[in-house]
């Protein structure tokens, strides 16, 4: 039987583990939250059990626990930031923060950030602009990974490129967090870990023969772009363009010796304030009438339509009211960490 969790036990208990490497408590407990959040809205690949893998980076020094990201370029509507390996989650909240305080006066403020270290979840970080009204737009590549190949090649290319974004509407906002490949790394790995199969052929060996077993990944193969075997040049064009915003604007990525990066990211971040453009009512007319349009759309079988944000917003909610259900490796990963800190897991509320 699965287990919930206090959200609030469960931030309480990150919190620590990262406060714990010397982290100051205010980025750990920004860290904390943003894995919590990837839980709440269902994006389990990428929430808490990424706490692991980040405790590492800060006990090694792959992430640096104290400084601030350099300030390469500030226009006012746009800046591009350095963050040398700082965490992630701290870093582009920091990023979404400033940009959020930028917007009612210049509409639109765009950001770049090289070298800062994963981000983990895109989702994470879309309530907080939601909440202020406005529409986001994130993605992130990373520069020293290779596992996405072009249309017709076997040779890895491309890192998995997600993108995310989200616009208020009425009962839930539009929002969406996907990669440009087939299905997220994480999924692989998940797979890989359960000793299971991929529910479809994702994934290419390195002779170019198309398979569902996640060893062949490993094994010196690649992931399929969005599209498929028979559309896939549509997802490597998005990888494409994704690397330019987030690589080509901020200065770094493919062009450079990344062999010591690790997983660190490069960022692009878009915010827009829609009554830069008129009225926000008329905004949200537009946006709830087309979110309405959807959910109306007659299915083509017995299962309910999907639209981008129903379903999470509605699980966050839930979650946050009534506990949050971890995948069952998560749990098992929070309590081996817990064991080796001293530092308790929450128990379970039902």
């Amino acid at each position: 039987m699965s287990q919930r969790y206090s959200a609030e036990d469960l931030k309480q208990f990150a919190s620590a583990l990262f406060a714990s490497t010397g982290l100051e408590g205010g980025r750990a407990e920004i860290m904390a939250d943003t894995f919590l959040q990837a839980d709440l809205l269902g994006f389990t690949t990428h929430g808490l059990h990424r706490v692991t893998t980040n405790l590492q980076w800060l006990q090694s020094g792959a992430s640096r626990l104290h400084g601030e990201p350099s300030v390469l370029a500030d226009r006012g509507n746009c800046f591009n930031w350095d963050a040398e390996f700082l965490p992630g989650p701290w870093v582009v909240h920091r990023a979404i923060d400033q940009a959020l305080a930028r917007v009612r006066e210049h509409g639109v403020v765009t950001a770049t950030i090289r070298r800062s270290q994963h981000i983990a979840c895109l989702a994470a970080y879309l309530p907080k602009i939601i909440e202020h009204n406005c529409v986001g737009f994130l993605t992130c590549s990373t520069p020293a990974e290779h596992t996405v190949s072009p249309q017709g090649s076997k040779t890895p290319l491309f890192s998995a490129n997600p993108i995310a974004f989200c616009a208020p509407a009425a009962d839930y906002p539009l929002l969406f967090d996907i990669s440009m490949s087939v299905t997220a790394g994480g999924y692989v790995s998940r797979a890989a870990r359960e000793g299971k199969k991929l529910p479809g052929q994702y994934l290419k060996d390195r002779d170019g023969q198309l398979s569902d077993d996640p060893k062949s990944f490993a094994d010196g193969g690649s992931i399929l772009p969005v599209g498929g075997a028979d559309h896939g040049y549509k997802g490597a064009a998005l990888s494409a363009m994704l690397e330019v915003l987030s690589m080509a604007l901020s200065g770094y990525g493919r062009a450079d010796d990344v062999s010591e990066d690790d997983e660190a990211n490069s960022v692009f971040l878009q915010i827009i304030d829609p009554k830069a453009f008129g009225s926000e009512r008329n905004f949200l007319r537009q946006t709830t009438a087309l979110m309405q349009l959807w959910e109306q759309c007659e299915s083509d079988s017995n299962d309910p339509l999907r639209v981008p944000g129903k379903r999470a917003w509605k699980l966050r909610n839930a979650q946050l009211e009534s506990g949050v259900e971890l995948y069952p490796s998560i749990v098992s990963d929070l309590e081996k960490l817990a064991e080796s800190t001293g530092i308790s897991m929450p128990e379970a509320i039902s």
